[in-house]
């Protein structure tokens, strides 16, 4: 139990938007779970030969029975899930005694613990150049149905998104059913939701009984983000949505005809292995076209690692997996989802902002972020730490920090950490101050998170924040006054959120990861009606749409495009779509400057493919990319055979018994045919050259010959052969080389960037490049 990595989802927690954050109440949490189950026995996932599922958990069975025939308090142990699709094997609690029986036991692969994984938590569809009857959505590629499968926390049926008038029937190959529930019926589908079940079986065994006073054991979403992420990426077109007036205009997910399958396997305090293996091996089953995952884990060998397992398998059917990066961000290497059968989103703003100006006493104005619509607040006074509460809780105006003698009709001043961001909001409420200035960190850098708080609250940056700081600590008595702007469109973007996660990639550095960025800031979509949106159990207000930030809302953008292509290129496979979605990424911003980060490097500093893969969605452009690289389930089991996977790790992708290529053929992890590259030199090291070889096919104009254009990463010489690819037919398939010399060896830890361009008339073919010397 104390190997489980159980995250505590808190209401807009920092730093890091809707996720779940380590702290001593996390640590509370798993020791008082841990009494819930016995201590000698645990939740494991078990791997098994494709063939020996149901012989091994029979073979349990019945030793379990012959050696405890004699015992009355002898139980059999709990089968959770059997495993057919996604993979082979099943889940089961298990004492160590009957663990080591499995093991035992003829077709046993390997076992692991269950653990909880985390959430990585409307105009982007103008933003990103859509608009009805034009491009991707004209009517052609609208008709056509696409069925997206979302794992999260399930589902509000009766949303105004989730209508299904003038939609045809439900599809003839959907295989999958409207399971029922608590204050969920199998009416509760229509033909826009097709397919809802709920998986709580793991987390239950990790956490206990679900209470059903405040979730429900089925797939009604009572928490919000389910909903958002389902509308995001299918959501039906809702004129004059709105968050209590602020951006109102036109709502719609991402290819917005698609037909919706909700998968609720995440609950209060995440996501069970388990639960999600269970969802996505359903979702293979019933046959979704598209399995979309906001939720994640810290970065680990692919081999232990349950999502990419699960999304191997979904793979191998022709199933698009889209995941959310984490919001683990800025820091380096710390994206998730980075195996590259899985196309891993990064989140970035559009450049619809929420302004709020606080004016200081000494007459300079900061700029800041507030979903609060009311009057302006005149000259108050400020409070902060000593001024405002006793002890250094009350600096992050933690529950109980605050007096309210101190505070009351006051500005707090509030820093970002250790607590829910909109749970500060409420202990500067309850104690009668009269609004927050919500400052960021030098970690959180430039950020301006919109947040829906319970008083008027601003949102302020690591600059601005320190300017604010330095006048309070000067002035004997500092006031400030707001004015709230409302919705304003314009701002610079996209730009990289500070709390994407970034790469490279610890489990495998050889394929730079994130893959793409996508709107993920600032969101308006669908809410659950049986959450508030700040997510706070006191705040009475309910919404039929609500704005929350995450890479959990950059990922359905990119499932809803890439069911959009899919309906367009119905044959393609998902490294085909993942392909022309990347090669056609835009790298400028609005105003045509290279696109920024909001890092704690500053608003000013370009993004790097560490922090948006190979740049920013552009659908319009992805359904046309010309060049496409597609890699195939050989392709992705060589590439383990290069990490030298044992053949018992590569049978947990395989499901069969595979040989990797041997007779004097060397293997390459930067040889998978991937739209990008990363090449990693060691400081000191007598190897100074790396060659890696694709493969392109031509998916555009007939007869196109196509130019090489490199801009060579800092330190390193690019060479290209041949220069030149000539294609004489649709689909015809054009190898080439890529050699990197390093200059010089270096002292120190550094990355350096380029890109490789196939350029032939319209098409621009885009793949970056990444170098880290380590």
């Amino acid at each position: 139990m104390h190997r489980f990595l159980l995250m505590l989802l808190f209401p807009f927690s920092d730093n890091r938007p809707m996720m779940f954050f380590r702290s001593f109440v996390v640590f509370f949490f798993l020791i008082f779970f841990t009494s819930n189950v016995s201590s000698h026995e645990q939740t494991y996932v078990i791997h098994t030969v494709a063939t020996s599922t149901k012989h091994i958990v029979t073979s349990l069975f019945n030793s379990l029975q012959t050696e405890n025939i004699h015992d009355d308090e002898f139980s059999l142990p709990k089968i959770h899930y059997i495993y057919e699709n996604a993979m082979s094997g099943f889940s089961a609690t298990l004492t160590n005694d009957q663990l080591e029986t499995v093991k035992n036991t003829k077709g046993f692969i390997s076992a692991y613990p269950d653990e909880l994984l985390s959430l990585h938590t409307t105009y982007s569809h103008e933003f990103l150049g859509l608009e009805y009857g034009i491009g991707l959505w004209n009517e052609t590629s609208l008709s056509s149905d696409v069925i997206i499968g979302l794992v999260d926390t399930g589902i509000s049926p009766e949303h105004v998104s989730f209508r299904d008038m003038h939609m045809a029937p439900v599809p003839s190959r959907w295989r999958g059913s409207c399971d029922e529930g608590t204050n969920f019926s199998s009416s509760s589908c229509n033909k826009k939701i097709i397919g809802a079940s709920a998986f709580y079986k793991g987390y239950e065994s990790i956490v206990g009984k679900i209470n059903e006073t405040t979730d429900f054991r089925s797939a009604r979403d009572a928490q919000g983000h389910g909903t958002h992420t389902a509308s995001t990426a299918a959501g039906g077109i809702v004129p004059k949505a709105n968050y209590f007036g602020q951006a109102k205009g036109l709502a719609s997910g991402m290819r917005f005809t698609s037909r919706i399958a909700a998968y609720k396997a995440c609950w209060a305090l995440g996501c069970a292995n388990t639960d999600v293996i269970a969802a996505i091996d359903r979702a293979i089953l019933d046959g979704v076209d598209v399995i979309s995952l906001s939720l994640g884990g810290s970065s680990r060998p692919f081999y232990v690692d349950p999502v990419a397992i699960a999304g191997f398998g979904a793979m191998q059917k022709n199933i698009f997996v889209s995941c959310s990066a984490g919001n683990s961000g800025p820091t380096a290497s710390t994206v998730s989802n980075g195996a590259p059968w899985l196309m891993t989103v990064a989140a970035s703003y559009t450049d619809r902002t929420f302004p709020a100006i606080v004016r200081i006493g000494n007459r300079k104005s900061l700029v800041g972020s507030s979903l609060y619509k009311g009057k302006s607040l005149k000259n108050l006074s400020l409070a902060f730490n000593r001024t405002a509460g006793e002890g250094s809780a009350a600096v992050f105006c933690i529950r109980d920090s605050l007096k309210r003698e101190l505070v009351e009709g006051k500005i707090v001043i509030c820093l970002r950490g250790a607590s829910g961001r909109t749970a500060k909001g409420e202990e500067v409420k309850r104690s009668g101050g009269a609004a927050m200035l919500l400052v960021s960190t030098e970690a959180e850098g430039e950020e301006l998170l919109a947040d829906p708080h319970v008083l008027p609250a601003v949102s302020i940056g690591f600059s601005d924040g320190k300017t604010l700081l330095t006048y309070l600590a000067g002035a004997a008595n500092a006031t400030a006054a707001v004015r709230f702007r409302g919705t304003t469109y314009g701002a610079t973007a996209p730009m990289v959120a500070a709390f994407s996660s970034r790469g490279p990639s610890v489990a495998g550095p050889e394929v730079a990861k994130p893959d793409i960025a996508a709107p993920g800031m600032n969101i308006l979509a669908g809410w659950s009606p049986f959450s508030s949106p700040s997510l706070l159990r006191s705040d009475p207000r309910r919404v039929q749409f609500n704005i929350i930030s995450g890479t959990s809302m950059a990922c359905p953008h990119i499932s809803g495009i890439a069911a959009l292509i899919k309906s367009v290129h119905g044959d393609w496979s998902p490294a085909m779509i993942k392909s022309a979605i990347m090669t056609t990424a835009r790298i400028t911003d609005n105003r045509n400057r290279p696109i920024g980060d909001r890092g704690a490097a500053g608003a000013e500093s370009a993004a790097t493919a560490f922090a948006f893969g190979a740049g920013h969605v552009d659908p319009t452009r992805a359904v046309d990319p010309g060049l496409v690289y597609d890699t195939s389930t050989v392709d992705y089991l060589n590439y383990l055979c290069s990490l030298n996977y044992t053949s018992q790790r590569i049978l947990l992708f395989s499901g069969t018994n595979y040989t990797c290529p041997s007779n004097g053929f060397v293997l390459s992890p930067g040889d998978l045919n991937y739209p990008s590259f990363a090449v990693n030199f060691v400081n000191g090291a007598n190897l100074k050259t790396v060659r890696y070889k694709r493969t392109v096919t031509n998916v555009g104009s007939p007869a196109c010959e196509y130019l090489a254009h490199v801009e060579e990463p800092k330190g390193v010489k690019v060479r290209v052969e041949p220069k030149v690819l000539k294609f004489q037919k649709v689909r015809e398939r054009l190898s080439y080389t890529v050699t990197f010399d390093a200059e010089a060896s270096r002292n120190t830890s550094s990355s350096s960037f380029g890109v490789l361009v196939w350029m032939c008339d319209k098409y621009n073919v885009r793949s970056p490049i990444s170098v880290t010397w380590e």
